[in-house]
């Protein structure tokens, strides 16, 4: 299955300020990172993938349509999938607590180009 290339866009949207921002392809879908680290994700499964501070991952479970993110049978512990549709202010937030997170994280440098 495909990404969604809707959601992709809007998180595109609403992450174009960030001087920072890169996109990849990873896990099928197309991945949104701020200084190196994956911030959120319009992934495969039709879900969008958020980054999250694992000690607030309990609070944000509540929240309509998040769940734990599994990858091959293992919950992935500071990530969570957010199912079914999103209006703008809820695709904000949640985008939101992508970036206060990996903001918190140390900037990842960009892998040296080797000198063959």
């Amino acid at each position: 299955m495909a990404y969604d290339t809707e959601l992709a866009e809007r998180l595109r949207a609403l992450l174009a300020a960030h001087d920072d921002l890169t996109e990849k392809r990873m896990f099928g879908g197309q991945a949104f990172l701020l200084g190196g680290h994956m911030t959120v994700c319009a992934s495969s499964r039709g879900v969008l993938m958020v980054r999250v501070d694992p000690a607030r991952a309990d609070v944000l479970l509540e929240r309509p349509g998040a769940g734990p993110m599994e990858m091959r049978g293992r919950e992935l512990r500071g990530w969570l999938d957010v199912e079914g549709e999103l209006d703008d202010a809820a695709l904000q937030g949640w985008v939101g607590e992508g970036v206060a997170y990996v903001r918190s994280l140390p900037r990842k440098e960009p892998p040296k180009e080797s000198s063959r």
